[in-house]
């Protein structure tokens, strides 16, 4: 029985380069010449033929035993030189077959939390966080918010408590207010991580005039729904129609202008695909609903609901169970509200920048565009991507951040995508 040398083939996933040339049985070696296989025991051997004689001169037969020599000197020293030539053959084809395994073979090196990914393996930008040659994100030629300063008119739908109210809106002025520089902070030194900076990447965005995006957003009207008025279980167009009564019955002013309008469910509402498709999402609304063209977001409270899903990661799902990183703890210390901020984040630059799904996304879809949000949803630090959130940063009592508000208070936001560096871009980038 033969094994041809080396003939395992190599997984690229596998995590082992066992070399398959034990298996060879040396025993019979198959040579790369047309000349049959010879055996190892031909080094020393006799060949004794019994050869039965007979004589005619009598009536009785003998028979005698003729030894024949071993092969002469040079047969046999041809014939070990072709199996010494086989056997180089053959190691050399093991080594090859091994050499080309490793290359196959992925690394089993483990980074934690890597910096940067080797800057060959994804494109020639600098930036690495969802950056690729395949995304084309394009402007439309639509409007964008850029007349200064953007209303934000908060919709409170539910039960809220205040400190809730109070940590979204600090969110929400920390925007246009970043906050004093530290008693320790040293001229030189690198600057804060704040939720003003990572604004910026919003305000580059441009209309067809050139008009950035405003930098200046404000709270101008806020209008609570204790009632519930369009009861638990809210659908897309009811969200409109709870605008519709915080318009009419004039809580609310109509801006269509410089308004827009954010309504946020209580974590005891269910919204329609809310938990299966969406954690929030924007539009606009319909004249016919609500009287005028209205730029709108709805983001949920996900605490009682799925944490796992929305308010990732401050929540893990079940199956990731004993193997992924684990929550990791909220800045805040409310879940629910800690996770909706990045989702209101994630709406609010998707909004300013395509308010009528007509100016800044990819794709070739208006009814399934995809924003500047999107293309950066669950990264928030350096080497994010893929499942891994990135380098973030951890305070004494372990609570997860990577930028700060216009009072020092903590967030945890997603990065969104830049138009100048072609890639994700956030505050607390390492490079």
């Amino acid at each position: 029985m033969k094994h041809l040398p080396c003939t395992r083939v190599y997984s690229q996933f596998s995590t082992s380069n066992r070399q398959v040339c034990a298996h060879t049985h040396i025993a019979a070696v198959s040579s790369p010449f047309p000349y049959p296989s010879f055996p190892l025991s031909f080094i020393n051997f006799t060949y004794h033929l019994h050869i039965p004689t007979t004589t005619t001169s009598s009536s009785s037969s003998s028979s005698s035993t003729i030894t024949m020599s071993p092969p002469p000197p040079q047969h046999l020293f041809f014939s070990f030189l072709l199996l010494l030539v086989a056997l180089v053959l053959q190691l050399s084809s093991c080594i090859s077959a091994k050499e080309q395994a490793q290359v196959q073979t992925l690394s089993t090196t483990e980074y934690i939390n890597p910096k940067l990914p080797p800057r060959n393996i994804i494109s020639p930008s600098k930036k690495f966080e969802g950056s690729s040659n395949l995304v084309n994100l394009r402007y439309h030629m639509g409007p964008v918010l850029s007349s200064a300063p953007i209303k934000i008119y908060l919709v409170w739908y539910g039960h809220w408590s205040n400190s809730q109210k109070f940590l979204i809106k600090d969110f929400l002025l920390s925007i246009s207010t970043p906050p004093p520089p530290p008693s320790n902070h040293k001229p030189n030194s690198k600057p804060t991580s704040t939720v003003s900076q990572w604004w910026r990447t919003v305000s580059l965005y441009t209309d067809q005039t050139g008009a950035n995006v405003s930098s200046t957003l404000l709270v101008a009207g806020e209008y609570a729904d204790t009632a519930y008025s369009h009861g638990k279980q809210l659908t897309r167009l009811s969200i409109q129609q709870v605008i519709a009564n915080a318009v009419k019955s004039a809580p609310l002013p109509v801006d269509h202008k410089n308004g827009i309008y954010l309504v946020l469910t209580a974590d005891d509402v269910s919204v329609q695909d809310f938990c299966r498709a969406v954690c929030g999402f924007h539009y606009f609304t319909f004249p016919s609903l609500v009287g005028y063209t209205l730029p709108y977001a709805w983001i949920g409270n996900s605490a009682k609901k799925c944490p796992e899903v929305c308010a990732y990661p401050f929540a893990v799902p079940a199956y990731m169970g004993g193997g992924g990183p684990g929550a990791l703890k909220s800045p805040n210390g409310d879940v629910g509200v800690d996770g909706m901020i990045s989702v209101i984040g994630h709406e609010l630059a998707e909004l300013s920048t395509n308010p009528l799904v007509n100016a800044w996304y990819a794709g070739e879809d208006p009814t399934a565009p995809t924003e500047i949000g999107d293309l950066c949803e669950g990264t928030y630090g350096t080497g994010g991507g893929g499942g891994y959130i990135g380098q973030v940063m951890r305070d004494r009592q372990g609570k997860t951040f990577n930028m700060i508000g216009r009072s020092g208070r903590r967030f945890l936001v997603q990065w969104i995508w830049s138009p100048v560096l072609k890639a994700c871009s956030g505050p607390n980038a390492l490079d």
